[in-house]
């Protein structure tokens, strides 16, 4: 296999481009790439931009032969081109940079009409509307995902996409797949926002270039990168639930070609909290330090660009009764308590080249190793994960006759070793070793004009999956001005990691009880779904303002699922291979409009039909409202000339009523609940003052509304006893909280 594929290659690096295009690069001064750049022949409406590569390519026009090259706050070139041709271009910053900077915006978070797949790209502008001290508490502006508490214990927040939680979404972090196995749980908390450059939301199937788990969606954020970074940066934030945060940045530009960042990350939560007064903790107690150590090395002119990163970090978490102190009461029934405790080490490496004479090609070469280790205890449960991860992928890009025609391939290998020890009741040692191999093929096709489509499949071998298949496909068709038609279909094959992912119900009273036996994941088999998804996006003028409308319609369906049922009795959780049907509809309407220049409102409502056949027949799936309702408001002042400027933001989410595990069968009416859940609204809101290009202030509020679930915990009086459980959430188990924090920046 390996001989055909390397064949293969050396064929592909002989494909040369048709002579009806005109491609190239644009760089800066210092040879790096400019991503964005507006590339068109003059007086036309016909152009592209530069991908992240500074690449494009563009159909050689024998009518014009002038093609202007511009970027925000560079001097436009202008060429004289006569024939199709491959060039490089420097641009040089703009003499009136100031003027360019006053009078351009861009979205913080865009949607484009030329992208194949539904993508949202969230800007670190878009990150700085809320408080965002992590990666799963950047999306509540984000109206394509779902935010929730998992549980009323840990005070960890769960994400949702189409419907599905965030172990059917694939998780990456520059492309390498980060939020996975044993990090399920909790990992979204472990990348601080400040980190963050951009994230990159894709509904429905994702690229098989990033691997076959992907079902309803994949989420990509990119770092900081070195080269783009300042000297120094620091953030410092600290809330009235006694929490603190304070996260730096160093930049250091080692010579023309090396630069290297590191990222300090620390926050603490000092105080004890019970704002619902019954007896636990709102939010657990705890330390995070967390050291991020990037270089990065950039040769434009030979084509050279690699990344070396390597991260340590410990987190540490305590939470339960009020009264309780490990010391003194961890494994006994003085008082329920819990500790989590996580360390993370990170290293992982990206080199690419791109072929100088040939600038539509390149190869890369991804490598990554992840240890976690996990020691946790809830009350008298006890879980601990360690996960040793490698993985590789190596992807080659190139076109077939024309740049119209691209197509990216490869190689990708994926190790896990789990070191697992449950002990729920009676100790279990789960642990296993995953090992998969798999190849892929992309191919992309692209008018520049009105139509493109993304056409992939990869074959892989697993040692417990078997061999499979995995074919995707997106397609775009733009039929008139400002509106965009996209269609995707995919499959995506994963293993369920059930203890790990629904670490939430360690923390209740319920037995665990897995009733398949014969398949090789803890006896279950593997899950497998298909997606489904059509969207349509408008832009328009409205009293003279731009809006923009769409609609997207997605439908998940399981051909294997490893079902967790709650229905079953509300002292024990089973986990079983569907049988039957298990799907998830999801309609989502969004329109945006901005009401007068720097006012912008966002606005969306969401459907969800999501069903599983459970023992006890076709249900609902617990913990999901059918309506959701978000607005977001965001006002910003001109910027004054020393930069200063206020922000203003204020987010509305609506949540309808959502169906709740069975607790009919408790002995107590205290500890019983109804089916469904009172419908409730959350509210918040940011205000942000800039007093110079290099330093602001913001003051902020969560849940400004202050509701709070009325019962988050059952049986909280008798904890050990058998309705406890604290995994039934629906709405926040705390009321208002506000924050406030100060950004400062070195140039």
């Amino acid at each position: 296999m390996h001989k055909y594929f390397m064949v293969f290659l050396l064929l592909c690096v002989n494909i040369m481009t048709a002579q009806e295009n005109v491609t190239g690069t644009v760089t800066d001064e210092q040879n790096l790439p400019v991503i964005g750049a507006s590339v068109s022949w003059k007086n036309t409406t016909i152009g592209v931009t530069t991908n992240e590569n500074g690449f494009f390519s563009l159909p050689f026009s024998k009518e014009n032969n002038q093609l202007l090259i511009s970027y925000i706050g560079y001097e436009a070139v202008t060429l004289e081109i006569n024939a199709p041709q491959t060039i490089k271009q420097k641009i040089k910053p703009s003499k009136t940079l100031g003027e360019v900077v006053v009078t351009t915006k861009r979205n913080s978070l865009q949607k484009s009409y030329v992208k194949t797949a539904n993508v949202v790209t969230m800007s670190s502008k878009e990150l700085l509307k809320a408080a965002c001290c992590n990666l799963s508490e950047s999306f509540e502006t984000n109206p394509s995902i779902d935010v929730n508490f998992s549980d009323a214990i840990s005070g960890s927040k769960q994400i949702k996409m189409l419907g599905l939680t965030s172990p059917y979404i694939l998780i990456a972090e520059e492309n390498i797949p980060s939020v996975r196995g044993a990090s399920q749980a909790y990992g979204l908390s472990f990348t601080p926002g400040t980190w963050v450059e951009s994230i990159q939301v894709t509904k429905g199937a994702g690229s098989v270039i990033n691997g076959y788990e992907s079902i309803s969606g994949q989420i990509n954020t990119e770092l900081i990168k070195p080269a783009n970074d300042i000297p120094f940066f620091l953030n410092a934030y600290g809330s009235t639930d006694s929490r603190f945060e304070l996260n730096t940045h160093f930049n250091k530009r080692i010579s023309d070609k090396w630069s290297s960042s590191l990222f300090l990350h620390g926050n603490a939560r000092v105080a004890k909290n019970d704002m619902n007064h019954d007896g636990f903790l709102d939010n657990p107690l705890g330390k995070q330090i967390n050291v991020l150590n990037r270089w990065q090395y950039n040769n434009a002119e030979k084509g050279w660009v690699s990344f070396i990163n390597f991260r340590y970090m410990r987190d540490e978490k305590q939470t339960g009764q009020v009264d309780f102190d490990p010391d003194r009461d961890k494994f006994t029934k003085n008082y329920w308590g819990s500790e989590i405790n996580t360390d993370k080490v990170d290293v992982s490496s990206k080199i690419g080249y791109v072929f100088p004479d040939m600038p539509y090609q390149s190869i890369g070469f991804q490598n990554s190793f992840n240890y976690h280790k996990q020691e946790s205890y809830f009350g008298l449960n006890q879980y601990n994960i360690q996960q040793n991860s490698f993985y590789s992928n190596l992807i080659f890009n190139s076109i077939i006759s024309n740049t119209l025609n691209k197509f990216s391939t490869g190689l990708n290998f994926t190790s896990d070793d789990y070191n697992e020890y449950v002990n729920v009741g009676s100790a279990m040692d789960v642990s296993r070793r995953d090992n998969s191999v798999g190849a892929f093929f992309e191919y992309t096709y692209d008018n520049t004009d009105n139509f493109s489509l993304v056409a992939g499949a990869r074959f892989d071998v697993h040692n417990r999956l078997g061999s499979f298949f995995t074919p995707r496909l997106h397609m775009r068709y733009n039929p008139w001005e400002k509106a965009v038609i996209r269609a995707s279909a995919g499959r995506g094959k994963r293993s369920a990691n059930i203890f790990a992912e629904n670490q939430q119900l360690f923390a209740t009273s319920r037995a665990f009880q897995i009733l398949n036996t014969g398949g090789k994941i803890y006896g279950l088999d593997p899950e497998i779904a298909w997606n489904y998804g059509l969207s349509f996006m408008q832009g328009f003028t409205l009293f003279g303002k731009t809006a923009e409308v769409s609609l997207d319609f997605y439908r998940t369906d399981f051909q294997n699922q490893a079902v967790v049922d709650l229905y079953a009795s509300p002292q024990q959780v089973l986990f079983y291979n569907l049988d039957g049907k298990s799907y998830a509809n999801s309609l989502q309407l969004e329109f945006n409009y901005e009401f007068i220049k720097h006012l912008n409102l966002r606005t969306a409502y969401k459907y969800y039909d999501i069903q599983t056949d459970y023992l006890s027949g076709p249900k609902e799936r617990p913990l999901q409202a059918k309506h959701r309702v978000f607005a977001n408001l965001a006002y910003e002042t001109h910027i004054k000339e020393k930069g200063q400027q206020w922000k203003f933001d204020f987010t509305y989410n609506w949540m309808g009523a959502q169906r709740l595990p069975n607790t009919a069968d408790n002995a107590l009416l205290r500890d019983r609940l109804p089916d469904y859940s009172p419908s409730f609204s959350v509210m918040n809101a940011q205000i942000t003052r800039t007093f110079s290009s290099t330093f602001e202030a913001y003051v902020g509020g969560e849940n400004i509304g202050n509701y709070k679930q009325s019962k988050a915990i059952l049986g909280a009086e008798n904890p050990f006893g058998p309705s406890f459980d604290s995994s039934i959430i629906y709405a926040p188990v705390f009321g208002q909280m506000y924050y406030a924090g100060i950004r400062f920046k070195i140039k």
